[in-house]
């Protein structure tokens, strides 16, 4: 006679983790960039006691707008495993011809729809020679960015063009210099286009599109989604924020320089890294993208206040976007 031997359950399956219950604590694991964020202001605000001031904050806020919303939409552009170096030299050279507009007594309501329409042409030029060239990503934005910043330095002759001539000069500085209830003007606009860029990537169709083509790019052509269309609109995106940020950066200056918007490719790019997105693609999200732009800002701004040379700044930025991919291959190595 045989007795029946009683299956061992695994007990610690039936034991949840302690984090799995907690949703703040899910919600600090799956953002390690915002604890990140919050364990260096919490060590500037002990080194530097002017860092938590209100007129601090605020400028960190409005140096970290520009940056913020170039890296939004270079989220896009990552997400489907591309990479886009031009977007400074996007900037510089919108931003020179929409000085050049409003000094020409040209009415804003033409100006900056122009502008901000020149970069969705540049932007989907890089796109298309990508997608219908089979131009790789990084060799197509590297020659994009070359000869956009030759076009912008024969476009101005080398010299800076001045916007306060014009008559619509006051309305424009206000874009990049006004100020609603104590907020700087260009971080309202930077919130607006966060708050879009979520709804479009996490509630819209397209933004399913865009996780789609990085993930798995043969996968979903086969799907019979147009993969030609999604890399030709991301780049757009690109092209049309990094506009928009040459709109502000001139609106604040009353100028635009020739050599503007030099080396914000790779603030854009440390951002999007720094947030968690994953430059293979596929993998991110926007608010990430927003958290590693204010890990920028926040290092900048208290290199600053310590009086560290320029020079090891670029270092340590350099050092931390290091450690960002570092962290995310680790990551991608034990999932």
């Amino acid at each position: 006679m045989t007795t029946a031997t009683p299956q061992r359950t695994d007990e610690r399956r039936t034991v949840p983790p302690k984090s799995q219950g907690n949703p703040a604590l899910r919600f600090l694991a799956a953002n390690k960039s915002l604890v990140g964020l919050i364990l260096l202001m919490a060590i500037v605000s002990a080194v530097s006691p002017n860092f938590l001031t209100f007129d601090n904050q605020m400028n960190i806020l409005r140096q970290t707008s520009i940056n913020a919303i170039i890296a939004c939409g270079m989220t896009f552009v990552i997400l489907t495993a591309g990479i886009d170096l031009s977007v400074g030299s996007v900037l510089a050279f919108t931003g020179a011809v929409c000085a050049s507009l409003v000094g020409g007594d040209t009415s804003l309501w033409i100006a900056l729809p122009a502008t901000l329409a020149l970069g969705a042409a540049l932007g989907a030029a890089n796109g298309a020679v990508i997608a219908l060239g089979g131009v790789q990503p990084f060799i197509a934005t590297l020659v994009s960015m070359t000869v956009l910043r030759g076009a912008t330095l024969v476009y101005t002759d080398g010299r800076p063009i001045g916007t306060i001539d014009g008559q619509g000069a006051d309305a424009f500085w206000a874009i990049g210099g006004e100020y609603v209830f104590g907020v700087p003007v260009p971080v309202l606009i930077s919130a607006v286009v966060f708050i879009v860029c979520w709804f479009v990537l996490s509630r819209v169709r397209f933004g399913r599109y865009v996780y789609a083509v990085g993930g798995n790019e043969q996968v979903t052509r086969l799907a019979g989604i147009d993969i030609t269309a999604v890399k030709i609109a991301v780049y757009a995106v690109s092209g049309l924020l990094a506009a928009l940020a040459g709109v502000i950066l001139t609106a604040r200056l009353e100028s635009a320089q020739p050599t503007a918007g030099t080396a914000y490719e790779l603030d854009a790019i440390a951002a999007v890294v720094l947030g968690g997105t994953s430059l293979m693609g596929g993998r991110g999200h926007i608010f990430g993208t927003l958290v590693g732009a204010l890990i920028i800002g926040v290092l900048n701004n208290a290199l600053n206040l310590m009086e560290v040379s320029s020079y090891y700044q670029m270092i340590a930025k350099g050092a931390v976007i290091l450690l960002a991919v570092l962290v995310d291959s680790r990551g991608k190595s034990s999932s």
